[in-house]
């Protein structure tokens, strides 16, 4: 009986022992392993791997950069997974910048003192961080409207830019419009750091003198291109070499005839590299006439055709009407001669169709177009690579000047077979080596200062039909004029992408290190089949509540088989 009981004690303490042996293994196995910071990612679509272009940019850093994100706090499900992702893009940005990465998450409505809650949300809007509100519960059954700020500010040798990640696009569902904020989360990060850390500031001019939009008019859109550039104003004046030393130049709905003279500064420019970013219309439209019910529509050329088609592009003198547009208020008298004034549609104004498959346009916004010209692609130049960035939708037309707009037209509106045009171009994006107008021209009053290029360098350029693009509307305050957001309608107080679009375009035109290229990354969306799940509701519930049961209970009874088979045999009899 004691030699049973002795094989017995000898069995348990070996192995108790053996069970101590193999966690210690595990820990040191696991302490060893987070040294080596050893990561793999099997997803499907690489959403855990940072580019060679980020990883570059993260591994030269000099200097520390601390990121405050605002992404904390109670918030719905969607928003938290957000920030898991947020959380996990900053860990890898801290592992491949050596440390040079830190962050802190915040919740900016944390404290009781509602005052000081106000005070710090105020803050941040003033700062750039656009608040979402979101309806959420409250402990007593109710629902409460809370602010969540899904974004984050980046600080960098006393600069702090902010960095907004939702892309809310009202066209797409919630759960679409989350991803695509995913999926263009490492570009909006390393966009930014990139920009802050960098030894070169970009400089880029808007383009005077001939009529274009002044400064009030395109302030927001100067305010967003500020954050990571230098932005000048000037007249070219026919002075050669005006535009060197600038990353790119805007040209924003001119209105007077450009010179031979300046044309060739701007080629000349282009030569060498310069990019451009056109915003041209062939048709000029005064829509202050519009306020007295009517206005004509006159062709307006700008002695820029011949330019812009030797480069590959053509726009042309019409004006898209799209059954796809903006509403505006209209007085309308009914029946009763009683007016009131009513949101119609305006087909003058139409709603942009993004390019899907371009890093420029990719998960954007509708942009709103006022009075918009189409462009065309010419040429069969091979060195010249072509994309079309913006369109129409698959209902729209197109009327030639001279032409009466009366706002009267809103409720006679054209028969619906009437646009049979689909997606007209309206931007388009040229990209390789560029032939000179000019090449064996001779050009009187102008003195070269320096060699006549016939050929460009590999450059960029991107040609929109519409000006109004970049233009914000202005209020007046007073005597003053105050420029409001671009691409924000505040009579429907919806906000289309302008702003974002035409960021991108430049973005795109000084892009040295090919950054805009993650915003081609794509993230699978992996939804539940609604139907599906509706259908077989029961079922579903019964296999979540019984299979982890049955799994235990099958679990247990193996691993008391398997003992018995181990340690039933050892013991001896009595």
């Amino acid at each position: 009986m004691k030699k049973h009981l002795d094989i017995s004690n000898d069995i348990r303490r070996s192995a108790v022992t053996r069970f101590m042996i193999v966690v210690a293994a595990a820990i040191i196995a696991g302490y060893l392993l987070s040294l080596l910071n050893i990561r793999i990612d099997l997803t499907e679509d690489r959403r855990y791997t940072l580019s060679d272009r980020t990883k570059s940019v993260l591994k030269g850093l000099k200097d520390d950069v601390y990121i405050q994100v605002y992404l904390d706090g109670e918030m719905p499900v969607a928003f938290k997974k957000m920030k898991r992702s947020v959380r996990d893009m900053l860990d890898e940005f801290r592992l491949f910048s050596s440390g040079k990465i830190g962050y802190d998450f915040i919740n900016p409505s944390q404290g009781s003192d509602a005052r000081q809650r106000t005070a710090r949300q105020k803050e941040l809007i003033d700062r750039g961080l656009a608040p979402v509100n979101v309806q959420a519960g409250d402990q007593e059954g109710g629902t409460t409207t809370r602010m969540i700020f899904p974004g984050m500010i980046v600080n960098y040798s006393g600069a702090g830019v902010p960095v907004n990640f939702l892309k809310n696009n009202p066209s797409l569902p919630a759960e679409q419009n989350l991803l695509n904020s995913i999926e263009g989360l490492e570009y909006e990060m390393i966009q930014t750091i990139s920009t802050l850390t960098a030894d070169t500031v970009y400089r880029v001019a808007f383009i005077e003198g001939h009529g274009e939009l002044d400064e009030v008019e395109v302030a927001d859109l100067t305010l967003s291109m500020a954050r990571f550039c230098t932005i000048d104003r000037g007249v070219i004046g026919g002075q050669w070499g005006i535009l060197d030393g600038y990353a790119a130049i805007i040209i924003a709905k001119p209105e007077i005839p450009f010179s031979e003279a300046d044309k060739f500064v701007i080629d000349q420019y282009i030569m060498r590299g310069g990019k451009v970013l056109w915003l041209i219309e062939e048709v000029f439209v005064d829509t202050d006439s519009l306020d007295f019910g009517e206005t004509v529509a006159m062709y307006r050329p700008l002695g820029l055709g011949d330019q812009l088609f030797r480069y590959g592009a053509r726009v042309n003198p019409v004006i898209i009407q799209d059954m796809e547009c903006v509403r505006i208020p209209m007085k309308i008298v009914g029946p009763d001669e009683q007016s009131q004034v009513l949101p119609v549609l305006w087909p003058y104004y139409p709603l942009l169709v993004p390019s899907a498959t371009h890093s420029v346009t990719r998960n954007l916004n509708r942009v709103k177009g006022q009075f918009v010209n189409s462009v065309d692609t010419v040429g069969l130049n091979p060195g010249i690579r072509k994309k079309i960035l913006l369109t129409t939708s698959a209902y729209a037309r197109t009327v030639t000047p001279p032409v009466l707009i009366a706002l009267s037209e809103s409720e006679r509106p054209p028969a619906s077979s009437e646009f049979n045009r689909s997606n007209v171009p309206v931007a388009v994006l040229l990209e390789g080596v560029f032939p000179s107008v000019f090449r064996n021209r001779m050009i009187p009053g102008i003195t070269a200062g320096g060699t006549t290029l016939n050929e460009s360098m590999p450059t960029r350029m991107i040609v929109i039909a519409d000006g109004d693009i970049a233009r914000n509307d202005v209020i007046l305050s007073g005597n003053d004029r105050v420029p409001l957001s671009l691409g924000h309608d505040r009579y429907t107080m919806q906000t289309f992408g302008n702003r974002d679009f035409l960021i991108n375009c430049l973005n795109w035109l000084i892009d040295d290190n090919n950054l805009m290229e993650l915003r081609s990354r794509e993230l699978k969306l992996r939804l539940l089949d609604k139907n599906l799940v509706r259908q077989h509701l029961r079922l579903i519930r019964l296999i979540n509540i019984l299979l982890p049961l049955v799994i235990l209970a099958l679990t247990g009874q193996l691993f008391s088989v398997l003992r018995k088979r181990r340690y039933g045999a050892k013991s001896p009899p009595l």
